[in-house]
């Protein structure tokens, strides 16, 4: 069987890949050992926000009574939430499964025999003149942790609980880490969360770090900050997650076959998304230090049309990649904060307004939080923005605009949003005058 391309993967990066690919006019085959839709559809995005959503349900009607609504004690049926769950993922693959007509795709683990043969567990040896590798990544196992699926988990392995913990440690106070730490709460289990580094949340903007720490805090979640895992008392706890990251899964592919490197456990890739052998490239988790499923999708398109050659090859010059982590509150960020500006040597303004000041956030009872905007002082130029609040994961698509095309603040601040919105509030948070 010979093809223009064949992808390794039908994650978010394959199958956007595979879908550009066809409309370019390429014969394509996209190959997949598990499920069609990768993490993000079944083991990671959508499975863990389905679950928050229901969790985000549960609390709201807990509070009913304050909204003017009178009804039972809400009780939380957790099967049904995880048959939602599974439901959800079923209906979304099948619209995947739908819009893959016109590619051959074929379930079954591969392997390459050289750089365009690609070995199938049936014993079928695929060709391709291109071959695109997207295997996506794996939860990270610590030695001292082993996952066993029973005491210690990874994520793939919480998101099918039976039953509600008790109570469960938390290792690792990242995005993972939070997200499960609000959602396990929020369902009434008593959380510990664990972080080695001196915040939750390393890496993103301090003031963000420690608002989401305090949010947590009033909720009864347990945070240790500075902490090694193996300080804590294990035995008090039901269950214990280890969220410490993902790694690429590049293991059984036979890249020594095809003469593919890789370094620091991730495939070598240029700014064209080619790896050290010219006909073949890789996007996605598998190659890319920013793990996150809009971005791999982003790659996965553009790879497609660099083994198009549609125009001459492209390069992967955006790194403006919208952060959104969906805690309660919610958080989302892009490009640089304060910190990183100053470190830049940028000399900046910082914009902020509390969505206390937002009458949309009042009626949804929701007014924990704020909008953070950076302002180069010379030019007016958004920089970056980090939000904490409602809906932050939605607003922050605005100033991911605003910084992908170098718009001033003062653009944002005299536009006219819909009120009463929370949108309303990036414009309303920019005082800033040129």
């Amino acid at each position: 069987m010979t093809y223009d391309l064949a992808i390794i993967g039908a994650g978010w990066a394959g199958f956007n890949a595979a879908l550009r690919a066809k409309d370019l006019g390429l014969s394509v085959c996209l190959l997949e050992k598990d499920e069609l839709g990768g993490t993000c559809l079944n083991k990671g995005c959508i499975p863990t926000k389905a679950l928050i959503q229901s969790a985000k349900i549960y609390s709201i009607t807990k509070k009913a009574r304050a909204f003017g609504v009178e009804c039972p004690e809400p009780k939380i049926n957790f099967s049904q939430m995880q048959a939602r769950k599974d439901n959800l993922i079923l209906q979304l693959r099948g619209g995947m499964q739908g819009a893959l007509k016109g590619i051959d795709y074929v379930k079954s683990a591969a392997r390459f025999l050289s750089a365009n043969e690609i070995g199938l567990n049936s014993g079928t040896v695929i060709n391709a003149a291109s071959v695109l590798i997207a295997t996506g990544s794996r939860p990270y196992e610590l030695l001292e942790f082993k996952f066993d699926g029973n005491k210690i988990l990874s994520s793939d392995h919480i998101l099918g609980l039976k039953d509600i913990p008790a109570s469960i440690l938390i290792i690792g106070g990242g995005v993972i880490g939070c997200e499960f730490a609000n959602l396990l709460t929020n369902l009434g289990s008593r959380v510990t969360i664990v972080e080695k580094m001196p915040q939750l949340l390393p890496g993103q903007d301090n003031e963000t770090a420690r608002s989401i720490t305090a949010a947590f805090k009033k909720k009864g979640i347990q945070v240790k900050t500075g902490t090694e895992a193996l300080d804590s008392d294990l035995a008090s706890h039901d269950l214990i997650l280890v969220a410490v990251g993902r790694r690429s899964n590049i293991e059984e592919l036979g890249l020594e076959k095809a003469g593919v490197k890789i370094e620091a456990g991730r495939i070598i890739v240029g700014q064209t998304l080619q790896t050290s052998v010219p006909n073949i490239y890789a996007a996605g988790d598998c190659a890319s230090g920013v793990m996150l499923a809009h971005y791999a999708a982003y790659q996965g398109r553009f790879a497609a049309e660099n083994i198009a050659g549609i125009t001459n090859p492209k390069k992967t010059d955006n790194h403006v990649i919208p952060n959104c982590i969906f805690t309660d509150p919610e958080i989302a960020c892009v490009g640089l904060s304060d910190e990183e500006a100053k470190r830049l040597g940028r000399e900046v303004v910082v914009e902020k307004i509390s969505f206390l000041a937002s009458g949309m956030a009042r009626i949804l009872d929701e007014t924990e939080g704020l909008v953070k905007i950076v302002i180069d002082k010379a030019s007016g130029e958004v920089l970056g923005g980090q939000i904490i609040g409602p809906r932050a994961t939605e607003l922050i698509a605005t100033l991911t605009l605003a910084v992908s095309n170098r718009l001033k603040a003062t653009q944002i601040r005299d536009t006219i949003f819909a009120h009463p919105s929370l949108s309303e509030s990036l414009a309303e948070a920019i005082k800033f005058k040129l």
